[in-house]
């Protein structure tokens, strides 16, 4: 059994993009800009935001964080998305979800300029994945594709199960994972709450994403010898006996099901960490863009 490692390998993906940076300082351009925008105090968003602004100061890019009050309206908001897009210096933004109630979030995400979009929600980058075409990949699923690829874990021609269809991470892991290329080509079961049998379903998968936030969903027994196992599930379980009164975990019973993968991603320290690496990737291929 190989531990997909997400906090090492997302470490070696900032210093490739450090070198990249590096090189254009020397060469006197403009280094990649991002841009978060939080709308409220949310204790987790708050924290997600500082570690993306780290992240970005690690590897020398630029950044900003646009910080508005929980009372904000949907009108400044979209005014603020407006003047960002506008901005010249600004390479790409994320609008840190959830968003207060009093906001459309559709709405929101439909202002952002696609070629700024490096979330990679907007419909038009959607479409264009879903086409094969060049354009920003979901940060989490541009991050599994990551793993996969650098662990060289084969996908051609293998039956993959995705848990969960929402638009963040299962529905386009299901196309992605369908393409043609690597990682691709593999046949793909899109599974969700609805779905019948699904321990018949994924005991048949050589690979199994699970992106359905249920504390420890996949058992062993739902799973073959030797599967894939890649486990997008992050929940926070209370428990007192812990110093923070709570701990981390997936959606996989992962001391049970790691006796049976042949790879694994661990919770945390998989797919968590690639989620910043690969929005930080999408920056600089923003930055790229913008320069020709």
């Amino acid at each position: 059994m190989t531990i997909l490692d997400g906090k090492k390998i997302s470490n070696d993906i900032k210093n490739e993009i450090t070198a990249e940076v590096k090189k254009m300082k020397e060469r006197g351009e403009k280094v990649p800009h991002l841009a978060a925008v939080i709308v409220g105090n949310d204790g987790a968003s708050l924290t997600y935001v500082g570690s993306k602004v780290r992240s970005c100061e690690r590897v020398g890019f630029e950044s900003t964080m646009v910080r508005m009050s929980n009372t904000t309206s949907e009108v400044e908001l979209l005014d603020k998305i407006e003047e960002l897009n506008e901005n010249p210096e600004i390479d790409g933004f994320i609008i840190q979800l959830p968003l207060p109630p009093q906001i459309d979030t559709r709405k929101v995400l439909m202002a952002v300029h696609p070629d700024k979009d490096v979330d990679g929600f907007h419909p038009t980058n959607f479409g264009k994945m879903a086409l094969d075409m060049s354009t920003f990949i979901p940060a989490t699923p541009f991050g599994i594709l990551e793993l996969l690829d650098r662990y060289g874990v084969e996908t051609k021609g293998k039956h993959t199960v995705v848990i969960g269809r929402s638009h963040i991470v299962g529905r386009p892991m299901s196309i992605l994972m369908g393409r043609k290329g690597f990682p691709g080509n593999s046949t793909v079961t899109l599974t969700h709450s609805h779905t019948k049998n699904i321990t018949q379903i994924t005991s048949q998968a050589d690979i199994i994403i699970s992106a359905l936030g249920v504390p420890k969903f996949l058992k062993a027994e739902m799973v073959k010898d030797d599967a894939v196992i890649i486990d997008v599930g992050i929940t926070r379980v209370p428990d007192e006996t812990k110093e923070k009164g709570y701990y981390i975990t997936g959606d996989v019973d992962f001391e049970n099901v790691s006796k049976k993968a042949s790879y694994i991603t661990p919770v945390p320290g998989g797919v968590g960490p690639m989620t910043i690496a690969m929005l930080l990737k999408n920056t600089l291929l923003a930055r790229e863009r913008h320069m020709l």
